[in-house]
């Protein structure tokens, strides 16, 4: 099997550049409404959003690598990383490192990319490793670099990256192209094309000996937020997450050719969708906002406690919605007090009730009616 990377052409991706122009336009429009309702949020709320977008990608980031963080400790590690007072607490080495990478990601969005920054990025994420030869460095080891999967004494390699030797030169091709197709770049591309052609050579290139996933990963991000010229997050690990296997497959079937049409239209699609998701978040903050402003001074502390703990679980929320026993277990109230205030903020508008006795689930409404 021939690599990308072992073709005569390489590294000249080709692809069909009106094949994503409608996208482009699309994705320029909703760029431009999470920017504008990001101006609806107060300064608490919009540093809140900021550290809850970033949290997310360094989980579901990781996640498509296997790894389970915790989520209390990445958040924690954010704010503390951008400057924010928090109680005391001691990340564990992963949460720490990630989180770091992901506001020197946020803060440096609009500044070229240079052999440094990728050193750093490797040093963050690589916090409390050690098992890693190089650290800050791209890879020297003699052997070959594989992803594979199966047993030892029968793997099935799917994908291997140029030799170590050729690291060097491979990264300074990739990092004089990436700057150059900035959007002031001297030969600028569009961002959706930029952030796929980006995500595809640095995985081909493998430059580091662990980490790959989750810089190139970062550096798509870089390159949606320099197309919007905002430092916007837009969840792309999230929906790759969500596509893990198909994702691992699209990257494999790319990896063979040069001919990147196929690939190219399958990340655009996970952009928009990922781009969508965020909208949806930020309309989901917004309608906390406007829940907690409607509803101020008629709330006890146990309905805003439960409130905000629903709410902390995100856009989808409770799994099954939340139950009187899960409001007991968040309130510590007794079953007849459950009763009236979940009632009350069933009434308020709050809370949708859906089923009847033991099936009883609430949601969160958080289109609640105009003029209530």
């Amino acid at each position: 099997m021939k690599w990308n990377w072992q073709h005569t052409h390489w590294p000249k991706f080709t692809w069909d550049r009106e094949l994503i122009t409608k996208r482009e336009a699309e994705f320029l429009e909703q760029a431009g409404f999470l920017i504008g309702a990001s101006k609806y949020f107060g300064e608490q709320d919009r540093i809140g959003l900021t550290v809850s977008l970033m949290s997310t990608e360094a989980l579901d980031s990781s996640g498509i690598e296997g790894e389970a963080l915790d989520r209390d400790s990445v958040q924690s590690s954010i704010q503390k990383a951008l400057g924010l007072k928090i109680p005391k607490q001691r990340g564990a080495p992963a949460e720490m490192g990630i989180a770091e990478m992901m506001v020197d990601l946020f803060h440096s969005t609009e500044t070229p990319l240079t052999h440094k920054h990728l050193y750093s990025w490797h040093s963050m994420l690589m916090n409390g490793r050690r098992d890693i030869q190089q650290i800050g460095a791209y890879r020297i080891d003699g052997e070959p670099m594989q992803i594979i999967s199966g047993a030892s004494y029968n793997p099935k390699v799917h994908y291997e990256a140029p030799p170590s030797a050729c690291v060097q030169g491979e990264m300074e091709a990739f990092i004089s192209w990436f700057n150059k197709s900035a959007p002031d770049g001297d030969n600028p591309i569009s961002a959706l094309a930029r952030a796929a052609i980006t995500h595809l050579w640095f995985e081909s290139i493998h430059p580091f000996e662990d980490g790959n996933g989750r810089i190139g990963r970062a550096l798509s991000e870089k390159v949606l937020a320099q197309g919007r010229k905002q430092a916007v997050i837009t969840s792309l690990a999230g929906v790759l997450l969500k596509h893990r296997k198909r994702y691992y497959h699209e990257l494999q079937q790319a990896s063979q050719t040069l001919d990147i049409n196929t690939w190219l239209n399958w990340f655009v699609d996970r952009v928009l969708e990922a781009q969508a998701r965020s909208q949806q978040y930020i309309e989901f903050l917004l309608s906390k906002t406007h829940m907690f402003d409607r509803l101020k001074g008629q709330l006890n502390s146990r309905q805003k406690n439960a409130l905000l703990r629903m709410y902390a679980e995100g856009i989808d929320g409770f799994k099954g919605g939340l139950s009187a026993n899960n409001y007991m277990t968040i309130t510590k109230a007794l079953s007849a007090t459950t009763t009236r205030d979940l009632g009350d903020l069933v009434n308020k508008g709050a809370l949708i009730k859906k089923g009847e006795r033991k099936s009883t689930r609430y949601f969160l409404n958080i289109s609640p009616p105009d003029g209530s």
